[in-house]
């Protein structure tokens, strides 16, 4: 298969550069603790300097799987919820996976920085913003969840603006960087007690080792 079928086959959302697959719990956000089957889509042109899934970012090094290969694998795992991440996974048509994840009665996450058009059938939209690309308002009006990482101080205005344009009901997180993780902690405590409407998002499947 040449380079121009593998475009036109992912253009039409019947194949997707799948970066990884794994059957494990979700680590953060609304959702810790839930088991889920992770899809890691490959390509990503936001560019977080901070990102620790950089090795997502050029979909050409990962494999173009079919959908049909990707929701068998789920299906075979018993897995009962689909976490969709990159990677930015909306950059891809995820009409056809998710038609058929649905199919077979599996929740499906979505995991995204809001920046493109969302296209897909989703149950529970994540929306994790970066000042690099901003996400469509559309997006965040569409989000369950609003998962802002704090790397400085003034991710504490950004998430304030960016709360200013989800639904009411929306959940909002704050999250700190890893690498940063022990400094920012007391101050997004301190932010948190407050500020009520927040919650606080920890990597927890990085602190018990699991993918």
């Amino acid at each position: 298969m040449d380079t121009l079928e593998k475009l036109d086959l992912v253009n039409k959302g019947t194949h997707l550069p799948v970066m990884e697959e794994f059957y494990s719990l979700q680590g953060e956000g609304f959702n810790t603790g839930k088991p889920a089957y992770f899809i890691r889509i490959g390509g990503c042109d936001i560019g977080c300097h901070w990102c620790d899934v950089k090795e997502s970012w050029d979909a050409a090094v990962h494999p173009i799987k079919a959908v049909e290969e990707v929701v068998r694998n789920v299906v075979e795992q018993k897995a009962k919820a689909v976490v969709i991440t990159g990677g930015e996974p909306t950059q891809y048509n995820l009409f056809q996976l998710t038609s058929i994840l649905k199919q077979n009665q599996i929740q499906i996450y979505l995991e995204t920085s809001g920046a493109y058009e969302i296209r897909g059938y989703f149950d529970w939209i994540c929306i994790s913003p970066k000042k690099m690309q901003m996400p469509l308002d559309e997006n965040l009006r569409k989000a369950n969840e609003l998962k802002v990482i704090v790397y400085n101080k003034h991710d504490f205005l950004f998430a304030e603006e960016m709360s200013k344009k989800v639904k009411h009901e929306c959940h909002l997180f704050l999250q700190p960087e890893w690498s940063k993780r022990e400094r920012l902690l007391p101050e997004i405590i301190q932010y948190i007690q407050r500020n009520t409407k927040w919650r606080l998002s920890l990597q927890t499947h990085k602190y018990i080792h699991i993918p």
